[in-house]
Order: structure tokens, then sequence, then C-alpha cells
């Protein structure tokens, strides 16, 4: 079986399984949105942002720009959980450390 990969027409060549990713983002901007009964037409009216476009962040759509997410997260009250994305970077850490264990010896 051939997986698919997408491709936005801005160039983004995006995996399935990181196309799901971002789908369980979508979803969960929606269910945010519904928690605090903000429509679609709200968040239009909120950010600006159109709603084709509101429509694509909710189906999470790689092509809508980072600035649109941030828009809909800040009405949302969420900005701040986009900065703890790599906060706690284990893997850098343990890299990080690699390195400093070899240039002692």
């Amino acid at each position: 079986m051939v997986k698919k990969i997408i491709q936005t027409k801005r160039g983004a060549i995006v995996f399935p399984k990181h196309q799901k990713v971002l789908q369980n983002l979508g979803e969960n901007l929606t269910l945010a949105m519904k928690r605090r009964g903000i429509s679609q037409d709200m968040m239009h009216k909120r950010t600006g942002i159109s709603k084709p476009t509101l429509r694509k962040i909710v189906k999470g759509d790689p092509s809508v720009s980072i600035g649109h997410y941030v828009n809909v997260l800040v009405v949302l009250g969420l900005l701040e959980d986009l900065g703890k994305v790599a906060l706690d970077d284990e893997l850098g850490r343990k890299l990080q450390d690699i390195e400093l264990l070899k240039r002692k010896r």
C-alpha cells in the first residue's frame, strides 16, 4: 500500500502521520471553541480570518499560516500553550550531555 504524501499549494510536504497531528490540533481547537460557546462566525469576527480559512484550521490543513493558528489561540485564551512546544527538549539535552561528556575525555 502506498501512502499519500500531501503537498500544499505553498509547497509544504506533509507526510500522513504528521497530517494526523494537524488534524488532532484542528479537533482540539474545535472542541475548545465549543466549550467556550464560540462559533466559527464569532471566531471570524474576532480574528478577521476568513470563514474558508477557519474551516481549514479546524480540519488541520497544513496550508494555513501559523499566524492564523496563533490568532485563533489568542481568542481561545490558549496562546501560552504554543510556548510550551519544545520547552522540555529531552532529546536535545541528551545530545548536549553526550557532547559535553566527549569534551571531558
